[in-house]
């Protein structure tokens, strides 16, 4: 649950059909506000509103590795709501490919997803932000602050978030605020499927994740939202241009 209240607002969550997306929108409808959830296919985005179980939420489906998916997913949030507050850059995937298998498919198919989604969504959702002195925040990630094997290029993607972020803040003051989150490991089904499950022992690769950071666990996609929220919220109207870490520590140094 979030202490602020969203009574009367309107939230775009991309990516929001699961993971930290999901928990983003449904923070948000508890919180009062009416939220566009977006999955990249029409399926998942109505199976993600039928588990949200809320009549503020609406379906606003499409791909956002495009720039036709990002219109249209704005252009339906933008009419179904009648206006934008707030935009969550949610949508993104990784790749564990080593840098000699990278493709050139592979590259395209993350860095359009996490970087190209992210900056055409906020392109498009503009003028609506502009009219309601309106909020973004970027998912990004503790990938985006520091290098990891196998990551490059997620991590290269996330970098171009943490920074994009930063100088879309400048450009944007003071009317449109935009920051980002940097998760570190994080309990979704993107985290359990590609990471945990497809280690040679599970129980051993989850117990090296929750290790792997100074507060020993894994972070809870709802305190990922909690943060989106608090950046969102009036209380955070001084707030922009920020990379906000929440890792456990993972980032913070190593002894």
């Amino acid at each position: 649950m979030t202490p602020h209240s969203f009574a009367g607002k309107r939230v775009l969550v991309t990516g929001s059909s699961r993971g930290i997306g999901f928990s983003t929108a449904k923070l948000f409808l508890e919180a009062g506000a009416r939220v566009a959830v977006n999955g990249s296919t029409e399926a998942s985005t109505l199976r993600a509103v039928g588990q949200l179980g809320s009549a503020g939420a609406v379906p606003a489906p499409g791909d956002v590795s495009g720039t036709t998916g990002c219109r249209a997913i704005v252009s339906v949030a933008v009419d179904r709501l009648g206006g934008l507050d707030i935009l969550v850059n949610s949508a993104g995937l990784a790749d564990y490919s080593p840098v000699g298998e990278v493709t050139g498919e592979i590259w395209d198919r993350v860095v359009d997803t996490n970087l190209k989604g992210t900056f055409f969504c906020l392109q498009e959702a503009l003028p609506a932000l502009r009219a309601t002195c309106g909020a973004v925040v970027n998912v990004a990630s503790d990938a985006g602050l520091i290098g990891e094997r196998n990551l490059s290029v997620y991590c290269a993607s996330k970098g171009g978030v943490v920074n994009l972020t930063r100088a879309l803040a400048m450009e944007l003051a003071p009317g449109v605020r935009v920051n980002c989150v940097c998760p570190g490991y994080t309990d979704t089904d993107m985290v359990r499927r590609d990471v945990i499950e497809k280690a040679g022992n599970p129980v051993d690769a989850e117990a090296a994740i929750k290790a792997y950071a100074p507060m020993k666990r894994i972070t809870a996609p709802g305190e990922v939202a909690a943060l989106i929220a608090f950046l969102c919220s009036g209380a955070a109207a001084s707030i922009t241009g920020g990379a906000f870490v929440i890792d456990g520590g993972a980032t913070a140094g190593r002894a």
